[in-house]
This record gives C-alpha cells, structure tokens and sequence, in this order.
C-alpha cells in the first residue's frame, strides 16, 4: 500500500507564474492523476471544469489571497502533513480490521476560492472527497481552524476510502440510502476524533447543531431516503442543496454530520468497538441499536 500527496504546491505555484491563457492546461496537468476517480464517466471530464465544481481557486484572476494561501500552506508544511496523518490513519485501521482493504492512494490537495462565499461562509473552507477507492481531494482555505484541522480532514476522508474499497461496502449511487452516508460521516468524524481529538469533528458544523433534537430527529426522518442526488440538504443543509439545486429540507448546514456523529456515539456505547473497526460494518447493522438507544424510530424505506 503506497500512499501518494502530490506536490500540488509546485503545480499551483506553476499554474500562477504562467501566462493566463496558459493556466487552464496546466490545471488541467495539476489533476490529471485523479482521472481514476472519474473513471466511471464513460467521456471523461475537463478537469478545469472539476476545480471549478469542487470550489478550486480562480486561476483567471486569482489576485495576491491566493499567492498568499499557497504561501501559508507552505509555511504550514501541508503536504507533509497530510502525509505523515495518512500514514497515522491507515496503520489505525489497519490494526483495528486487519481485513480492511487499504488501496494504493493518490492525494490532491489544492487551494479552493476566497472569492466564493458559499465555500467561505457555509462550509468554512473545505470541500473534500474521499468517496472513490484510491483517491482523494482536499480543496482548502488555509483559514487558521482549517490549517489546524489537516490531519483530521485527511484521515475523515481516509476513512471513507477504505469503507468503499473492495472488501468493503459497496456505495451504488442510485438504490445507496441516506443512512449509509449519514453513518459513514458520523464514523469519519469519529475517526478522526480517536486520532486528533475534538480538530476530528468537522468545523462547519456549528456546536448548537450537534446538540439540536430537533436536528438529529428530522433526519432520522429521512434515513431510508434512496439516491445520492437527494442528499444534498440532508448532509451538508438547505444552504448547499441551493448552490447545488436541491431541494432544500428545513436543515443547517452539516445536519448529516451532526446526526451521523450522534448515531455513531450511541451505537459504539452500545456494541463497543471504534469508527476504526467499524470501517466496514453496514449502516443498517449500526443503525438499528444506534436508533433504539436514542429513542427514535426505525429507518424506514422512502
């Protein structure tokens, strides 16, 4: 198992010193690596539309506050970093479930857009991926909470990495249920925690969130609901479902998190065990004590 940052630091200092109309291809160039994660489009993708999509800083005018974050990523020793976290997470899972399936990983990390206020308010600088087994995106504003958050952002989606890697569960975007992402965010936080302490609980969740009844019930609400293009709102909130053309639920941003963490707690004070052991159980295993302890109802098919 080789785990692979790419000094994207180097690539994006490249793709600034350039001319502008040389800067798209060498975006382009910074992600060509990924294309595994996008193997399942049978066309393929213009990766300087992904670094748009995924909130990737503006290379037509990317002004002095995006030399300066690649500066304060540097300063910050990012990419080491994530590494040295990577390797940390892997060998946790790895003595937790032997079993696991811990895939050969390719990481880009790469700074996201001060300009975009939905990246910057709603999410607080992060929009990463883990999701595909192989590789991973961390788009980052080097916010000071989001520098001091690295480790604990790289290992979240570390862990995710591994649950949908062969030997794992198996994600089908259409018939996958909302319980299974709501659990596998609550054991990728969770996991975190276990390595990092409380930097593990992802930042864009507000503490009155995590607390909230009323939260943690609405959706549960919807754990049975089917097809990932209907999770929008239920795991990043109404503010997200917007940008991205859902359909809002009455939720805040991270409610999906938030409930996920709540599930996940209740059901290791029931079962034992840790987010890094649980990297494989199915979320319908978790879910059905998880509920009881808390006193909601079974998940229900929507």
């Amino acid at each position: 198992m080789t785990i692979s940052v790419m000094d994207s630091g180097a690539a994006m200092a490249r793709i600034l010193d350039a001319t502008p109309d040389g800067r798209a291809d060498l975006v382009r160039e910074m992600w060509a690596p990924m294309a595994g994660m996008y193997s399942f489009i049978p066309s393929g993708v213009d990766f300087a539309d992904v670094h748009r999509q995924t909130f990737g800083f503006d290379w037509d005018e990317p002004g002095s506050r995006v030399h300066d974050g690649l500066e304060a990523l540097r300063v910050a020793d990012a990419w080491n970093r994530v590494q040295t976290a990577l390797d940390m997470g892997a060998a946790a899972i790895r003595s937790a479930d032997p079993g696991a399936s811990i895939p050969d990983l390719t990481v880009l990390l790469v700074l996201g857009d001060p300009g975009n206020e939905h990246f910057m308010r709603e999410v607080q600088g992060l929009s990463a991926f883990g999701g595909i087994s192989g590789f991973i995106s961390l788009i980052v504003w080097p916010t000071d909470r989001v520098l001091r958050r690295l480790e604990s952002i790289a290992v979240h989606e570390l862990h995710h990495n591994v649950r949908y890697s062969p030997g794992g569960v198996v994600w089908d975007p259409a018939t996958v249920t909302l319980g299974e992402q709501v659990i596998a965010e609550g054991l990728a936080d969770t996991f975190a925690t276990e390595l990092f302490g409380d930097d593990g609980l992802s930042h864009f969740v507000a503490p009155e969130t995590r607390l909230d009844d009323a939260v943690l019930a609405r959706v549960a609400n919807g754990l049975g609901v089917t097809g990932m293009h209907n999770f929008a709102a239920w795991i990043l909130g109404d503010s997200t479902a917007r940008v991205l053309g859902g359909e809002p639920m009455g939720l805040p941003t991270g409610a999906g998190y938030a409930a996920g963490v709540r599930l996940v707690d209740a059901y290791l004070e029931e079962a034992g065990g840790t987010a890094a052991s649980n990297v494989r159980t199915p979320a319908s295993q978790i879910l059905g004590p998880a509920l009881t302890s808390l006193g909601l109802p079974a998940a229900t098919q929507n």
